[in-house]
């Protein structure tokens, strides 16, 4: 009932989605929201079917974790395509936690031997001071958010085995330094803190049997003013690279509470009209 383009597509929505259903999909209010949101965006394909039915071969089944727009299935098609990954996007698009459930995939299917995390330790905008403890203490609250995203896939005691047998490692980006990643699935987070220099150490640390995924917000950029973010810098240099995949994730694939969403537009909105006002 409605306007025939907009019947016309949510019909072909629900078509899709029960399609998904018999596929032994079970859709979520997420799912459907989500499903909602593209459908109104004339640009994109609207056929849900591959999206919600589909296995992402880039996640074990038993993880349960499935892309939820079209952004985040390229995003996972193109980890199974390409040996390095760069991937750009705002808050709340799943760029750490989609790379994240690869690598522990990865690691079950024995297709790599062990996860490597790691993020620079630059403070967002605010001043730590000085931290009580050894040096783990020191880096944790650096690392938090990917110890958050393990914890949720495998359970805290399976993950501290694997951190105890050396099959996953989380340590600042500063470690990597001199080393040679061998067999190991890689991800360096925050990538938008890194310099110029330290992307550079970074993306020679790839060695043989290895893949790497490199994400970051470009908008949430911590560094010194002045100094120029080495993803940036990445993106222009690497995207005609042979081997290199690079996927941009926009404010369409926000997972997160709706609010989110929101809140980015309400920024754009300010900063283009900022811009409006300085011409």
């Amino acid at each position: 009932m409605g306007d025939d383009n907009n019947a016309e597509r949510i019909g072909g929505l629900l078509s899709d989605m029960l399609i998904a259903v018999r596929n032994g999909h079970t859709p979520t209010l997420d799912d459907v929201n989500h499903a909602l949101d593209e459908a109104r965006d004339s640009t994109l394909d609207k056929n849900m079917t591959q999206l919600l039915g589909d296995k992402p071969a880039a996640i074990r089944q038993d993880l349960q974790i499935r892309p939820r727009t079209h952004g985040q299935k390229e995003y996972l098609d193109m980890i199974k395509a390409f040996e390095m990954i760069l991937v750009i996007g705002p808050a709340g698009t799943g760029k750490t936690y989609l790379a994240m459930a690869a690598a522990v995939s990865a690691l079950l299917n024995k297709r790599v031997e062990r996860i490597i995390l790691t993020r620079p330790a630059v403070e967002a905008g605010e001043n730590l001071g000085f931290l009580p403890g050894d040096l783990e203490d020191k880096i944790n609250p650096y690392l938090r958010p990917l110890y958050d995203a393990l914890y949720s896939m495998v359970g805290v005691d399976k993950v501290q085995r694997f951190v105890d047998h050396q099959r996953i490692e989380i340590a600042p980006l500063a470690f990597m330094r001199g080393r040679t990643l061998d067999n190991a699935f890689v991800i360096l987070d925050e990538a938008q803190n890194t310099t110029t220099e330290q992307m550079m150490m970074f993306l020679t640390r790839l060695g043989q049997g290895s893949h790497a995924i490199i994400n970051g917000d470009i908008t949430q950029i911590d560094l010194p003013k002045g100094t120029t973010s080495g993803l940036r810098e990445a993106q222009r240099i690497l995207q005609n690279v042979d081997g290199v995949g690079i996927v941009q994730l926009s404010k369409q694939d926000v997972v997160r509470n709706p609010l989110v969403q929101r809140i980015i537009d309400a920024y754009e909105a300010d900063k283009q009209g900022n811009a409006g006002d300085e011409r």
